[in-house]
């Protein structure tokens, strides 16, 4: 048994300016958005789920970037919406939200 139940990494990489990363396009404000969410729904914690920041994981080019592991599942994300579908429905409901995949 792992320690988590799953573990979500966001590339939070900030680049020099004009450089594609994930930063830039708001993935640490929204790291926070989804570690939030996670500890206001009670899933926080040994046995459930970790949300982490990340350096660069090498994806910048489809960022930003997440991935959730035991699964090994990597999305994309633009919005609050976004992450709480991955939330509502990988992290709560099981079940891997095929539009945001990469």
């Amino acid at each position: 048994m792992s320690y988590f139940s799953h573990h979500v990494f966001f590339c939070c990489n900030q680049r020099e300016a004009g450089d594609t990363c994930c930063n830039a396009h708001g993935a640490s404000e929204l790291q926070t958005y989804a570690k939030d969410r996670i500890a206001k729904l009670g899933l926080k914690g040994k046995g459930k789920v970790r949300i982490n920041k990340a350096g660069c994981l090498d994806r910048c080019d489809e960022g930003p970037v997440m991935v959730v592991y035991p699964e090994e599942v990597w999305y994309t994300y633009v919005d609050k919406e976004d992450i709480d579908e991955i939330v509502n429905e990988h992290l709560v409901g099981g079940r891997v939200v095929e539009r945001l995949r990469i």
